[in-house]
């Protein structure tokens, strides 16, 4: 993967930028030379990201439902949303492939699970600032309990959900690297063979684009709650 080439017999001129003798951070022939492998890396890490979040939400709304129906068992869910978080990858992944074998999937259940911390807490939290009142008006109405569920409380939890969103999306992007343990990490590869080989160029362009990825996934994230939530948008 690496292009760190032994050149003795390179000038000042002549030699590469990311040639042993040069190895420059800033390396502008890498990026072109490289541009397929970085674009490929880099959809790779943006469809692990998108999974695993999409993945975690999905366990982490009924979870957070539950424990609001059931206040006896939030304790018990929170500490287990919140335990999966202390449970490094180095041992979580390991676990899960014998379920998954070495796909892509080890990495996206993973995420989803370590997720979970952020995502069920939000969503309680936003469950739970549905002032009382407009509840007790739904069910007056006549509102059933999916009714109130999906037309009251998580339009109006909406806002601290996609806060919520937002922050795993973000550390999401951060945790895919880790997938390089298993080959599937993305622009996490990148950064594994850079540091290997000690590639500067390498190193530099995956954590740029770690950053950027996050920073726009961030943002069109924001975008969307805004787009969601225009009642907020007009009161705040």
């Amino acid at each position: 993967m690496t292009l760190l080439a032994a050149a003795p017999a390179l000038t000042s001129s002549d030699a590469s930028c990311y040639s042993r003798e040069v190895n420059s951070w800033i390396c502008g022939a890498y990026l072109q030379d490289r541009s397929d492998e970085l674009v490929s890396a880099t959809v790779q890490h943006l469809g692990i990201t998108a999974a695993s979040v999409l993945l975690g939400l999905v366990i982490a709304l009924p979870l957070a439902v539950f424990a609001r129906r059931y206040p006896r068992v939030e304790a018990g869910i929170l500490g287990f949303a919140t335990g999966l978080y202390t449970i490094p990858s180095l041992a979580l992944f390991p676990l899960i492939v014998p379920f998954t074998g070495l796909t892509p999937w080890t990495v996206i259940v993973g995420l989803a699970l370590y997720s979970l911390t952020i995502l069920v807490r939000n969503t309680l939290e936003g469950l739970r600032g549905v002032p009382a009142e407009v509840l007790e008006s739904a069910v007056g109405l006549g509102y059933s309990r999916a009714r109130l569920l999906t037309r009251i409380e998580l339009p109006l939890a909406l806002p601290v959900i996609m806060a919520g969103l937002r922050i795993a999306t973000v550390s999401t992007v951060a945790l895919t690297t880790v997938g390089a343990i298993v080959v599937y990490g993305g622009l996490g590869n990148l950064l594994a063979d850079g540091v290997q080989e000690d590639f500067k160029a390498e190193i530099l362009a995956a954590s740029v684009l770690c950053v950027v990825l996050a920073v726009a996934l961030d943002v069109g994230l924001l975008g969307v709650q805004r787009v969601l939530t225009p009642w907020a948008r007009k009161r705040g």
